[in-house]
């Protein structure tokens, strides 16, 4: 490999890395909504993984079985951010052009 295609091959990896912590940053704006309970959990995460909203309806607080809002909001948060995450990979691929990178997100 030349020196030219050296240059030319980390001007282009540099360009990628600035387009990646662009993207990054911009992970903080996106966000997803998950339900439990046909709606009576909902939660809103974005894709940095930050839990932004909780919305819980008075019809999910049983005083008589108060696990169940426990799992409810377990299931909504869990299902949230697992969309978040695939939604950054979605993301971050855009830009990668589908390179695996460990540690990108």
């Amino acid at each position: 490999m030349g020196f030219g295609n050296m240059q030319k091959m980390m001007k282009q990896v540099q360009k990628m890395q600035k387009e990646m912590a662009r993207v990054q940053e911009g992970l903080g704006e996106l966000t997803v909504e998950s339900a439990a309970g046909g709606g009576l959990v909902k939660v809103v995460v974005n894709c940095a993984l930050e839990l932004q909203e909780v919305r819980i309806d008075p019809a999910a607080a049983d005083p008589d079985d108060p696990t169940l809002l426990e799992d409810l909001v377990l299931t909504a948060v869990n299902d949230a951010l697992k969309n978040a995450r695939e939604k950054a990979a979605q993301e971050m691929e855009k830009v990668t052009g589908g390179l695996n990178i460990p540690g990108l997100i």
